[in-house]
């Protein structure tokens, strides 16, 4: 009955034993490597996610499905995504990995210069301080383009603590 659509039952039976075991390999390496497999989304997070989406549907819809061959896959992109965790403590290699922290706004002040430089419009500034529930624009002593492309906002009015932004390159210039 399924051949006209270009499959036997065997093959619809074989893809869907893929896809489970390739579903629950998947669970069992999130677990086991932790969520920060899936969090963070950095530039290599990103990568590894792309890769992962491919090798799922790549081995579901090989001509002959191979269960073995899909978990190898699986198994290694986790393994490598492991080892850039690990090596991401290590601070030089973090900043190998990641890209830094890009100050957007301080004390009130839009850095157009940073934001050109970090490819982030004045309207997406505009929106992520909305979302922080700020009313205006004096309310923010700091502004952050953070390593995993969020964006953190400290308000003003309180100082802040020179090791928060220890790691945030001061800009060259400011203007608004």
């Amino acid at each position: 009955m399924l051949e006209p659509l270009g499959a036997t039952w065997g093959q619809v039976a074989t893809v869907v034993v893929t896809v489970v075991g390739m579903y629950a390999t998947f669970m069992v390496l999130v677990r086991v490597v932790g969520q920060r497999a899936l969090a963070g989304m950095s530039g290599f997070d990103i990568g590894c996610i792309v890769a992962l989406g491919s090798v799922l549907g790549r081995t579901v819809l090989l001509d002959t499905p191979t269960l073995m061959i899909g978990v190898v896959a699986l198994a290694t992109l986790f393994g490598v995504q492991a080892v850039l965790g690990a090596l991401g403590r290590f601070r030089s290699v973090d900043r190998l990995l990641n890209r830094e922290p890009v100050l957007l706004v301080r004390d009130g002040v839009l850095l157009t210069d940073a934001m050109r430089r970090a490819h982030v419009s004045v309207d997406e500034v505009r929106q992520r301080l909305r979302l922080a529930g700020v009313r205006s624009l004096t309310e923010v002593g700091r502004c952050t383009l953070e390593r995993n492309g969020a964006v953190s906002v400290l308000r003003a009015g309180a100082p802040v603590d020179a090791w928060l932004h220890a790691d945030v390159p001061s800009p060259v210039s400011q203007a608004t």
